[in-house]
């Protein structure tokens, strides 16, 4: 019995407040949206950063013929610089660092670059004499790049040391500034939706004070009194959390596993199983907004 009277006014005080209500379903649909794309972004980029850096290699170049760099004034890398700089990176020295090395000659560097942009009017005046030779270098922790480099750097006949994680760092940075900028935003989107939590639970308690003064006469319980105000604001704060569930599924069903995927097979994208992941944490944030609310309305409007 008790229990369908609270539930009775909460329907009662949703219906008498239904503009609020969808207001606060809608900044907190909002609000989690964001903080829901920031962790699937972060979680993005930490896959994108487990599966490329274990793939990146540095490139040893050594010296072309005509090079204008200093360290190439002598000419053209001899075939003892050559061979001097694949000594060093199969050294005992360097073993733990060094997962593989590759030696690529003039004539792959061309058919490589002919594959690339032979189509090009540029890349059809390219001959095999002015590509260079060069060696890739896989590493066992991609993270210390600067042993390797270090060690072949300024070597008789090597032109420039490479490390391919540069060509990654600006995409990650991108992507973990968009992860920032999503949680500034929900931040924002959340303290708005607790402000609009709160004055929802606040209109409803004082239009319903003549209905509270008499609970409180007939010896109603604080539990009773507040239960109906807290669980308008957890419902809808939870069905905008359901919203944004909802959403983010569908943006990465549709949106990356069905067009970005389909476009890029070779890239780890984010999947749907991941938002289930995050579905949860979605879920006790509404929770946790609506609590927060809840009790900064009812503390005043309702206490005994």
């Amino acid at each position: 019995m008790r229990l369908r009277f609270i539930l009775g006014q909460v329907f009662q005080g949703i219906r008498s407040n239904v503009a609020m209500t969808l207001a606060v379903v809608l900044v907190t649909f909002v609000s989690l949206l964001f903080v829901g794309a920031g962790m699937l972004l972060q979680t993005q980029v930490d896959r994108l950063k487990d599966d490329w850096y274990d793939r990146v290699e540095i490139a040893v170049y050594m010296c072309p013929d005509a090079s204008q760099a200093v360290q190439c004034a002598g000419g053209e890398a001899s075939e003892e610089e050559i061979a001097n700089v694949e000594s060093l990176l199969d050294s005992a020295d360097l073993a733990p660092y060094v997962d593989e090395v590759y030696f690529e000659t003039k004539e792959e560097a061309f058919q490589n670059f002919q594959e690339r942009l032979g189509d090009t009017n540029w890349g059809q005046q390219i001959t095999v004499d002015q590509m260079q030779v060069s060696f890739r270098v896989r590493l066992e922790d991609p993270e210390q790049f600067r042993i390797v480099a270090d060690e072949v750097d300024g070597r008789p006949g090597v032109e420039v040391v490479v490390d391919q994680r540069a060509q990654l760092e600006p995409l990650f940075l991108i992507l973990n500034r968009s992860t920032a900028v999503a949680l500034g935003l929900a931040g924002i989107m959340a303290v708005a939706a607790v402000l609009l939590i709160t004055t929802t639970i606040r209109l409803s308690a004082l239009s319903r004070r003549r209905e509270t003064g008499i609970m409180r006469l007939v010896g109603a319980s604080n539990w009773v009194i507040q239960a109906p105000f807290m669980l308008e604001g957890a419902i809808a704060a939870l069905v905008g959390s359901v919203l944004s569930v909802a959403g983010l599924w569908a943006a990465v069903r549709y949106g990356v596993e069905g067009w970005l995927q389909s476009s890029a097979p070779w890239v780890a994208f984010v999947t749907t199983s991941d938002v289930w992941r995050v579905a949860p944490v979605l879920l006790l944030a509404a929770v946790a907004v609506a609590g927060v609310s809840s009790v900064v309305s009812l503390a005043r409007y309702t206490k005994v």
